[in-house]
């Protein structure tokens, strides 16, 4: 099975458990508007991850985003985040309904892949350059990081990441003539 394919069971699993057992077990124990904004929130990203999205299934992600806009408040009420929400993730979720009518269902797409490449590709770059002229160093970087990537592969192919150095050198010095001489 594939990576990407088990990540996606993995998190249907785990939206299914979060609604079928841990709401049920924390309702009663904080304000309900809270339990409602989880519900909303979850039952959004279950219908965003569908493999097909029809009409009926974009007014589902519409009411179950506009349910969450409206449960949420309780956050800030409550003290939990006096100051409101602003936070990226959430606001893109304003967006998904029309980007799924333009671009079709994203079909369980996992921004964390794009996310840990970007951090590979410019973050990590970038805090080893001196910030002058970056943009030449982080490439410069980022070429010698594949070109070891690649040796890494081809040493690996050809056998020679196996064992230590000491395990090369006993391996000769015992299909060596002199080998008694050394032993003893």
């Amino acid at each position: 099975m594939k990576v990407g394919l088990f990540l996606s069971y993995l998190f249907h699993f785990l939206i299914q458990c979060f609604l079928q057992v841990y709401l049920p077990a924390i309702e009663g124990h904080v304000p309900q508007e809270m339990v409602q904004a989880l519900r909303a929130f979850l039952e959004f990203c279950y219908i965003a991850r569908r493999d097909i999205l029809d009409t009926n299934s974009l007014r589902e992600l519409e009411d179950a985003l506009e349910r969450y806009h409206t449960y949420r408040q309780i956050f800030q009420e409550c003290g939990v985040r006096p100051e409101g929400f602003n936070l990226p993730r959430q606001h893109s979720l304003l967006h998904y309904f029309q980007l799924i009518r333009d671009f079709g269902a994203p079909n369980g797409l996992c921004s964390s892949i794009t996310e840990s490449k970007h951090i590979k590709a410019v973050k990590e770059p970038w805090r080893r350059s001196s910030r002058f002229n970056a943009l030449s160093q982080m490439l410069l970087t980022n070429q010698r990081l594949d070109k070891l990537a690649a040796a890494r592969v081809d040493f690996t192919q050809r056998g020679m990441l196996e064992g230590t150095h000491l395990d090369w050198a006993l391996s000769r010095l015992s299909a060596s003539p002199y080998h008694d001489h050394f032993i003893h």
